[in-house]
């Protein structure tokens, strides 16, 4: 994933994990919402003859997922066949992938997310920082039921034996869901944690990685802020610049994740087809934030790179996968 460039982007801008849910989102529930219409306009799409693509963007992009849900159930009860297995069996590639993540259930996609990331040669660590540092503890709650009700096994057992070291650590204290997520912040203990970080990292010879992980994966996110204000009063350097130079690899990226927050690190467009980015992760984010923060997310894309996210997505990614893309994204910045 590509890190974004500072913490400090973020202490103004509302987290995703404290504002009401969909507050900053670019999809929102349908007004005036008619399952029976929608059904139809998606039967005639896939059962004529050839696909119509537009229909079928245009339906699923611009319902919330909780109402393309009962359009799934809708559409089943009408046909006797899964909208989902209809899509796959109707369109192909990344477009395929991106119109059935639009109609599965969020804690469903995320389970599939995580299990695709743990089985296989290899763990693919950057999904499991992806998710685990940005979801709510409902989100991991319902994530790990789920997970639950597919594999018959713990989620938290199964990723013990993927993950290992300080990064483990950290990871399997996200997974457990039980973030502080108080939206009151605290300015002594800010301070009290921002010189326990300090002492632990550019202080000293060595790092001391335990109150790194402590810090960052239990604090609320309003009270982290508070911490990166306070670091770098005492540090004169920012506290991701300080774990940038501190640490390396998955523990690097996951600390710098959880002390960003999502805004920033959720979104690595700036090169679609480049290294490190891949379609299935540029999917994931725009499909799992579109109803949480995706407004933040492009705004801190506007401030990083000085262009929008909807002309990244414009030159970069093409076809209907790229108009469902850019119909998420919602408009130009």
């Amino acid at each position: 994933l590509v890190l974004k460039d500072d913490l400090d982007l973020l202490l103004d801008s509302p987290s995703s994990l404290t504002v009401k849910s969909s507050a900053r989102g670019t999809v929102k529930d349908k007004a005036n919402f008619k399952v029976e219409e929608d059904v139809s306009a998606l039967r005639k799409a896939i059962e004529g003859v050839g696909t119509t693509e537009k229909t079928l963007i245009e339906v699923l992009t611009q319902r919330s997922n909780a109402q393309r849900q009962l359009i799934a159930k809708a559409y089943e009860k009408a046909t006797g066949r899964k909208l989902a297995a209809d899509l796959e069996g109707d369109t192909h590639g990344d477009f395929e992938d991106v119109l059935v993540a639009l109609v599965t259930a969020p804690d469903i996609y995320d389970c599939q997310e995580v299990i695709k990331a743990i089985k296989g040669a290899g763990t693919t660590e950057s999904t499991l920082t992806e998710i685990f540092a940005s979801r709510s503890n409902r989100q991991i709650k319902a994530l790990s039921e789920a997970y639950l009700a597919k594999t018959g096994k713990l989620l938290i057992h199964d990723l013990q034996s993927e993950v290992s070291g300080d990064y483990g650590k950290a990871l399997l204290i996200l997974a457990e869901g039980k973030r502080d997520e108080s939206t009151n912040v605290d300015t002594a203990k800010a301070k009290a944690d921002a010189k326990a970080l300090y002492e632990a990292g550019e202080k000293k010879w060595g790092t001391d990685e335990g109150t790194f992980i402590d810090v960052l994966c239990h604090r609320s996110i309003p009270q982290l802020r508070q911490t990166l204000v306070e670091y770098k009063n005492i540090s004169k350097k920012t506290l991701q610049e300080s774990i940038e130079s501190e640490m390396s690899g998955s523990m690097e990226s996951l600390l710098v994740a959880v002390g960003e927050n999502n805004e920033s690190y959720c979104l690595p467009i700036s090169d679609p087809h480049g290294a490190g980015t891949t379609e299935s992760t540029l999917t994931r984010i725009m499909v799992s934030r579109s109803e949480i923060d995706l407004l933040d997310i492009r705004a801190e894309y506007k401030k990083l790179f000085g262009s929008s996210i909807y002309s990244a997505l414009e030159s970069e990614v093409s076809g209907s996968y790229g108009d469902t893309l850019k119909r998420l994204c919602g408009q130009d910045d």
